[in-house]
C-alpha cells in the first residue's frame, strides 16, 4: 500500500491573518470614534497601544508561518501572506510617526512671537489635569523651533484692525475650527486676540489656535500660536498647522486688498 504524506496547514498563517484583521478593524472603529468625539484621547492611546501590538504580533506569525511554508512546505501561504500584508498596512501610520517624531524636534506648543506669544486663555481655564500645561516658552523652547521653524513668522496686513479680525475670524471658522472667543465688539482697540479649538484632520487630536492682532495704524500684525492638548511631541502638526493656515490668509488678505503680505 502507498503512503501519502499529509501536509500541515500552518495555525501561525491563520492566527497572522485573524490578529491583522482585528487590529485593523479595531484601528478604524477607534480612530472614527476617536474623531467625531465618541472617546476621549488618554483611553483611545491606549488602544492605538493594542492595535501596534496586534499589528507586531501578526507580522512576527506571519513571518514564521512563511518560514514554515517555505521550508516545510505547510499550507496557508494565503493566510500569511493577508496576515503580512495587512500588519504592516497597520503599522504604516505608527512608522510614519515615529520617523516624523525622528526629525521634528520635541515642541508641542509653537508661536510666531517667540518673546511675547498670543496669550491662551481660554485654552488653560478649559485644559483638565490630564492635558498639557499651558506654559511659557523656555529658552531650549525657543531655540528649538528657531533652528527647526524659521519659516513661522508672523503677517502685516495694510488694512486696518477690525477688518482684518473679521477676515480672520472667517477664515478659522473656514477651517472647522471652533471659535472660543470671538473678536470684540467695540471698536478702538489697538490689540485682540482670538482663540479656538481645532483638531488634526485624520485621528482628530485636539489643539488649542490663538491668533492676535496688533494695530499699527494704517497696517494690522497677525501673530499665531498652535498648541497640542496631549503629548510632549507634536510631530511638526502645529508649525504646519500655522503655516498654512497664514498662506490662506495671506491669500485672502492679498484678494481682498490688492497687495502682498509682509512677514
Amino acid at each position: 500500500m502507498a503512503a501519502y504524506l499529509e501536509q500541515r496547514t500552518s495555525q501561525a498563517a491563520g492566527w497572522s491573518r485573524t490578529l491583522a484583521t482585528f487590529s485593523a478593524v479595531l484601528f478604524i472603529a477607534a480612530g472614527l470614534a476617536h474623531r467625531y468625539g465618541l472617546i476621549p484621547t488618554p483611553p483611545f492611546l491606549s488602544v492605538l497601544s493594542i492595535v501596534a501590538a496586534l499589528a507586531i504580533a501578526a507580522l512576527a506569525l506571519a513571518a514564521y508561518g512563511f518560514l514554515r511554508f517555505w521550508y516545510h512546505g505547510d499550507l496557508g501561504g494565503r493566510d500569511l501572506t493577508i496576515g503580512g500584508f495587512v500588519a504592516l498596512a497597520v503599522l504604516t501610520p505608527f512608522l510614519l510617526s515615529g520617523y516624523r517624531a525622528f526629525i521634528h524636534p520635541q515642541l508641542n506648543d509653537i508661536s510666531t512671537d517667540l518673546g511675547a506669544p498670543p496669550m491662551l486663555v481660554a485654552a488653560a481655564m478649559s485644559r483638565s489635569p490630564d492635558m498639557n500645561e499651558v506654559a511659557e516658552f523656555t529658552p531650549g523652547h525657543r531655540k528649538l523651533q528657531t533652528d527647526h521653524y524659521p519659516e513661522v513668522t508672523g503677517r502685516r496686513y495694510e488694512m486696518p484692525l477690525d477688518r482684518a479680525a473679521e477676515i480672520v475670524e472667517t477664515m478659522l471658522q473656514r477651517q472647522g475650527w471652533t471659535i472660543a472667543t470671538s473678536r470684540p465688539a467695540f471698536v478702538g482697540q489697538s490689540e485682540m486676540t482670538i482663540e479656538a479649538l481645532a483638531h488634526t484632520p485624520w485621528l482628530g487630536f485636539p489643539f488649542d489656535i490663538a491668533v492676535r492682532l496688533t494695530d499699527e495704524g494704517t497696517s494690522t500684525y497677525v501673530d499665531m500660536r498652535s498648541a497640542s492638548r496631549y503629548g510632549r511631541h507634536d510631530l511638526g502638526d502645529n508649525a504646519a498647522q500655522i503655516t498654512a493656515f497664514l498662506a490662506l490668509l495671506d491669500a485672502e488678505m492679498a484678494a481682498q486688498t490688492g497687495a502682498a503680505t509682509a512677514e
